[in-house]
């Protein structure tokens, strides 16, 4: 996947821009980031805020080595399917989202 495949597909699957990374936020607050893919010119790396406010890098792969897994509809190489809590947070803000959108309706 290229960066900006990887960035539509995270846009579209519940993640966020928050600042200047692509952010899932905590589901009681809708604005504090505490996951996000930091896009770089050539890796994409997954960081979990810890309680202390510092990112711990848990994941990180080149562009050329992360694919899209069609059955699981997830990129492969980031450990995102393996990341515990991960796809369900993803869900989360996906949901949050759209109903999001339904309340402006």
């Amino acid at each position: 996947m290229t960066k900006e495949e990887l960035q539509s597909w995270a846009l579209s699957n519940g993640w966020q821009m928050l600042g200047e990374h692509i952010c899932l936020v905590k589901p009681t607050k809708a604005t504090e980031a505490i996951v996000r893919m930091v896009l770089k010119a050539t890796v994409a790396q997954i960081e979990i805020k810890k309680p202390s406010g510092k990112w711990d890098k848990v994941a990180s792969e080149s562009y050329a080595k992360i694919a899209y897994d069609e059955h699981a509809e997830l990129p492969t190489g980031l450990g995102l399917a393996t990341i515990s809590g991960l796809t369900i947070l993803m869900r989360d803000n996906k949901d949050r989202q759209a109903f999001a959108k339904l309340s402006k309706i």
